[in-house]
């Protein structure tokens, strides 16, 4: 384990983040606000932080192992985490406690979008912006723009790059440097926020609120500077704006990489984790709009599937964005939008939940054991495009499946300990775990009413499912410290 590099690339990091508080303190400034002296101090703190970090190692220069790339990930959303939650504490009129503080920091970094705010149309732009900035790099990672922007982290990148970036097929590279490889997604990313914020301003959106809601939208974070998030708006052309570029965001990026760069659909086409994550879509959209139609809306079909179209997108991409309280929807339709969260986006996007992958591969084991069944004697390949899948991949994907039920069981009863009744804590956990954000029952608007425990409890759910479990569950093993 090399230490003395870790640490510098941790304050490397540090110091990159810092900047990003520069955007809200121009704000701040410009609008008067009354937040410009905090996002000031903040910045100096982890600035200061950081090169204190990296002063008495600048000088180290050794190549970055696997292992180290997982101290740093796992360092670096912690501390992050606990630094990015300076603003939210030293603005006037927030009364932030530090246990809040972190888990709405937490929430935006990760892309959960759970807030414990009350009134948020009411806070400063400046931090409306941070919150929403804090998504839009949370989204694609930091870390990932920190490969792609400094060439010191060009050696022993990959390293980074493997334990940041989620989803089973992440070794895969675009290009045949990593630097390049973090560049092309940077820039589809970039370009598809670009794009998101011209829609909405030509939609009706002003300008503030069509960069901070294309922010969020691309980082499938769900953060809004409306209580009612898009539901404020009450306009479909922007519902359908969201609809679709929350839908993109949730495709892996490398398909768009390869439909950008060969000037075509066909790796759409050809893909099967996309056709699934569209089938599974289109299935909940119709479920949504059918069941609303048949009870709540029974003479405004339009409207019924106008709502359910965008909760199946916003909740099944595990964005988190509103325009109705499905929470109070009929009979199962709560429940099964709570659900889909857990399928969630594709591998390589900026979704959570357990990635329509590895459901897919799921579903093919378990047809493959069930076709073993029948005829015991038979050699049953996995494919995935038409190519066969390494035993191994399967194996892993069990794995995590396993993992994540253990971890999700364990996380379930340490939050119900706090007091919160079966619907609340379960709901809480998916939602955090997943990086949704809305839950049912008492976190179905904020979780500004949970006690403090609960809230450090769901904000390592959160980094957990950002990280995919096993980045930060490794760094628990002894057999890791051992190697």
């Amino acid at each position: 384990m090399r230490l003395r590099v870790i640490q510098k690339i941790l304050g490397l990091l540090l110091s990159i983040f810092s900047f990003a508080l520069v955007p809200p303190l121009v704000i701040a400034h410009w609008t008067g606000d009354g937040a410009t002296e905090a996002f000031a101090i903040a910045i100096a703190v982890i600035f200061s932080a950081g090169l204190i970090l990296w002063a008495p190692v600048r000088k180290v220069d050794r190549d970055m192992k696997l292992r180290d790339g997982f101290i740093v990930v796992v360092l670096f959303w912690v501390v992050l985490g606990t630094s990015g939650s300076i603003p939210f504490m030293l603005v006037d009129g927030l009364n932030m406690s530090l246990p809040d503080a972190i888990f709405e920091s937490l929430s935006g970094l990760t892309t959960t979008g759970a807030t414990v705010i009350v009134g948020i149309d009411h806070l400063p732009p400046s931090i409306l912006f941070y919150r929403q900035l804090l998504q839009w790099l949370g989204g694609m990672g930091i870390i990932v723009l920190a490969v792609a922007i400094l060439p010191i982290l060009g050696v022993g990148g990959m390293q980074l790059y493997r334990a940041e970036t989620p989803g089973p097929m992440k070794d895969a590279k675009l290009t045949p440097r990593i630097t390049e490889t973090a560049k092309a997604l940077w820039y589809i990313y970039l370009g598809l926020t670009v794009a998101c914020a011209l829609a909405y301003f030509v939609a009706g959106m002003n300008v503030f609120d069509a960069i901070a809601h294309s922010f969020s939208t691309v980082a499938i974070g769900g953060f809004s500077t409306h209580d009612l998030s898009l539901g404020y708006f009450d306009n479909p052309l922007i519902e359908a704006i969201a609809v679709l570029f929350m839908f993109l965001a949730g495709v892996n990026f490398s398909l768009h990489f390869l439909a950008w760069r060969h000037r075509n659909a066909k790796p759409y086409v050809f893909d099967s984790e996309f056709k699934m994550y569209t089938a599974v879509t289109v299935g909940v959209c119709l479920v949504c709009g059918l069941g609303l139609s048949l009870t709540l809306y029974q003479n405004d079909w339009i409207h019924a599937f106008r709502l359910g179209i965008f909760q199946a997108v916003s909740i099944g991409t595990t964005t988190g964005f509103t325009t109705a309280g499905f929470q109070s929807w009929p009979g199962f339709l709560p429940v099964l939008l709570i659900f889909a969260s857990f399928v969630g986006a594709c591998a390589g996007s900026t979704g959570g939940g357990i990635k329509v992958i590895r459901i897919l591969l799921l579903y093919k084991q378990g047809r493959r054991e069930i076709q073993r069944l029948i005829h015991p004697s038979a050699i049953v390949t996995i494919k995935m495009g038409g190519r066969p899948v390494n035993d191994r991949v399967v194996d892993a994907v069990w794995g995590f499946f396993v993992t994540y039920i253990a971890v999700f069981a364990l996380l379930l009863l340490s939050v119900m300990a706090t007091g919160l009744d079966q619907v609340t804590a379960f709901s809480a956990v998916a939602a955090c775990l997943n990086n949704l954000g809305p839950g049912l029952g008492d976190v179905s608007a904020h979780y500004g009413a949970l006690p403090s425990t609960a809230k450090m409890i769901l904000g390592f759910a959160m980094v957990l499912g950002r990280l995919e479990i096993f980045t930060l569950l490794v760094l628990l093993t002894p057999a890791f410290w051992r190697a």
